[in-house]
């Protein structure tokens, strides 16, 4: 697919109008001074940004360091808690469960699902539901859909999608998602034959690339279209809640421009939030400082920080996501 420099100023321009897309609804401020933002269709208001569940979590070690960290992250206005299965076998679910069930009713809670068939996914919820000390979910999603042949399995006829409708109509799930950093293509073709009520998706300055040289530059042919320019638009025009992830690149573009640049950059787009890792306190508090001074990206610097990023990046990090296994969500 190709897209013009013109049509993708387009884009970014509408990105800079996030609060008041169908995606991103209005923003408002919580008691705690926290931006948020409606979830698409699910009527859900959220906090900007997410506390991450994968592997920076599970680096605090001990479990007492873990859980003081994301209650920490909640008394300072985090609203979405992301966690997943995958993410230690479990580990992380049982975690977030010992604090959910002290504090259910302050956050919406998302985890994810790896096994793609419909009986082995019922059998990963049941036990997400008692790691996670809850009856239901805000919001379950297939988690990291890769190839054509992936979702065929996803949608086949003993699929894991069947599971999902039924746990949605059972009231057992908020809300059904499915999320991808592989192949943006992949994930519209998800998105244009399935009833989802959510998305997540990767969503940084860096994987902007074009792919028409006519009026702007030319990026390498063989660079897979983006997510911004193939799968956001469509999860937009369907109102559905569109979540940021791969925010810093898995820490690719670590050094490269401030971390701020980079929140920044993902909240400027038509999402309602994007989900982080915050390893160290410290960075739990900078985050939420910077989500609560959020003020979006114009134009010019949108362009201004893609055509740098992506240039000089966005080859390298195709190949490492098109292998990459999401144990985290940054």
């Amino acid at each position: 697919m190709s897209i013009s420099r013109r049509r993708f100023l387009e884009t970014t321009a509408l990105g800079s109008l996030a609060v008041t897309t169908a995606a991103g609804a209005e923003s408002d401020m919580s008691p705690k001074g926290m931006p948020t933002r409606i979830l698409g269709r699910t009527g859900a208001r959220v906090s900007i940004l997410a506390m991450g569940g994968g592997s920076r979590f599970l680096s605090y070690g001990t479990e007492d360091k873990a859980l003081q960290a994301m209650n920490h992250a909640i008394d300072l206005g985090i609203s979405y808690i992301d966690t997943a299965y995958a993410y230690g076998n479990g580990l992380s679910e049982t975690r977030v469960g010992k604090i959910m069930a002290t504090r259910r009713s302050e956050v919406f809670l998302a985890t994810k699902i790896p096994d793609r068939t419909a009986d082995g996914a019922m059998r990963i919820v049941e036990g997400s539901l008692k790691r996670l000390q809850t009856d239901h979910l805000d919001l379950v999603h297939i988690h990291m859909l890769t190839t054509p042949e992936d979702l065929a399995a996803i949608e086949s006829k003993d699929g894991v999608l069947k599971t999902f409708y039924k746990l949605r109509d059972q009231k057992v799930a908020r809300a059904i998602g499915i999320t991808c950093h592989t192949d943006p293509a992949v994930l519209k073709q998800a998105l244009e034959h399935n009833d989802f009520d959510c998305t997540q998706m990767a969503l940084n300055a860096a994987l902007v690339g074009m792919m028409s040289g006519s009026g702007g530059m030319v990026i390498n042919p063989e660079m897979k279209p983006s997510f911004e320019t193939i799968a956001l638009p469509l999860a937009v025009k369907k109102k559905m809640g569109v979540i940021a992830m791969k925010v810093f690149a898995a820490d690719g573009l670590a050094g490269q421009v401030p971390s701020e640049k980079l929140i920044r950059y993902s909240l400027s787009l038509p999402v309602s939030l994007c989900v982080v890792g915050m390893p160290k306190m410290e960075m739990i508090d900078e985050n939420v400082r910077l989500a609560k001074e959020f003020r979006p990206l114009g134009k010019a610097e949108m362009e201004s920080l893609s055509n740098a990023l992506s240039t000089k990046n966005k080859a390298s990090l195709d190949r490492y996501f098109a292998n990459h296994v999401d144990h985290y969500a940054a």
